[in-house]
């Protein structure tokens, strides 16, 4: 696969990311993975908990190849540098079909009898998927958001979508240990409801959605593909059903989270 250069080696001796064009707060480089150093920076990480406006400061590093993204580093298991990265082991997302992707999921975790009923169809975006992404991160940033210790970070990455792949990230490892399987999916939400990856921590994702569905029919379609996705947001639900699931968590929701046991 052809991959962009990665300007996060540029960041050893320009800390502050001044000859990229940033202004970037005192952060680290994280190349540590399960498997000992990587051969280049996965990602840049700030040291300190990210405030409201953070993100947005973060915006002219898109031009750099490199996207921002919020750790939650306060969930128990520490920042990515103790995190169970292995890049070494995720393929490439192109390299995947999302639809054989999440088909074959489901008929790994459906009951059976369940036909897996395809993929829902693309909804029109009434809205600029990046603004709602930049909207939520501030959300997230603010005292009384959800994350417990959320960081900035930017990571050396084509889209959205690629992000958890590009760092190989495996908080999914007991439903999928390659990552860029679910990133081929993403990719695929990307086009068709205006998602964006917009957090992560050590075995949660929460995307932005800027096309979410608007009735209850197009609500349970989504679900069954997030059920094939992540079949623990349906399992420990406190109604686990695809119904209950479409019409409190699908169903005009801007955000949607997603948690690996």
């Amino acid at each position: 696969m052809a991959t962009l250069p990665n300007p996060l080696p540029a960041l050893v001796a320009d800390p502050r990311g001044r000859a990229l064009g940033l202004r970037l707060p005192a952060g680290s480089l994280v190349d540590t993975t399960d498997e000992g150093p990587w051969h280049e920076p996965l990602l840049w990480c700030a040291d300190e908990r990210a405030l409201p406006g953070g993100w947005a400061a973060l915006e002219p590093a898109r031009r750099q190849g490199l996207l921002p993204v919020v750790l939650d580093v306060g969930d128990g298991h520490g920042g990515p540098d103790r995190w169970e990265l292995m890049p070494g082991q995720v393929s490439y997302p192109g390299d995947h079909d999302a639809e054989d992707v999440l088909a074959e999921y489901w008929e790994e975790y459906a009951p059976e009898g369940d036909a897996w009923p395809g993929p829902a169809g693309p909804l029109p975006h009434t809205q600029d998927p990046d603004a709602v992404a930049a909207g939520l991160a501030n959300s997230l940033l603010d005292s009384g958001g959800s994350l417990k210790d959320p960081r900035l970070a930017l990571v050396p990455a084509r889209r959205s979508a690629d992000i958890p792949t590009a760092i190989g990230w495996t908080g999914p490892v007991n439903h999928e240990g390659d990552t860029a399987r679910l990133s081929a999916v993403l990719r695929s939400w990307e086009d068709r409801f205006g998602t964006r990856v917009v957090a992560l921590g050590f075995d949660h994702l929460l995307v932005s959605v800027a096309a979410p569905p608007g009735t209850l029919a197009d609500a349970e379609a989504v679900a069954a593909e997030h059920f094939a996705f992540c079949p623990d947001n349906i399992w420990q639900g406190a109604d686990p059903t695809l119904r209950a699931y479409a019409e409190h968590q699908v169903l005009d929701q801007p955000v949607w989270h997603f948690w690996w046991d």
